[in-house]
């Protein structure tokens, strides 16, 4: 099992799944979470309740090292928007903008 330290923490939040994609069948939203080190604001690592296994990969690969603290979550969103076209990008980039809003909302109290 993965071992993350003490100044990490993880934030979900979920989007709703177009209809006509298989992922839909099995869940209703995509779940996209984020391990986020407070201190420095990379993220860490990354889970995505994506049904391909190559899918969920390359979300993690994208994601996983971007600092949120410098750069928000915008140029993050392009980016998963330029490199990502699933029929689940949209649901995807939703969550991942609830998961960023939870996270600053928590960091700023």
């Amino acid at each position: 099992m993965k071992e993350y330290s003490t100044n990490t923490v993880y934030f979900i939040s979920y989007a709703k799944l177009p209809m006509e994609i298989s992922a839909a069948n099995m869940h209703k939203v995509v779940g996209v979470g984020l391990i986020i080190n407070e201190d420095t604001g990379i993220i860490e690592d990354t889970s995505c309740t994506l049904i391909t296994e190559e899918a969920r990969k390359f979300i993690k690969q994208v994601i996983v090292g971007y600092n949120v603290h410098e750069n928000g979550i915008e140029p993050l969103i392009e980016k998963i928007k330029k490199r990502f076209h699933g029929s689940s990008q949209k649901a995807i980039c939703v969550a991942i903008k609830g998961t960023y809003e939870k996270y600053m909302i928590w960091k700023n109290e």
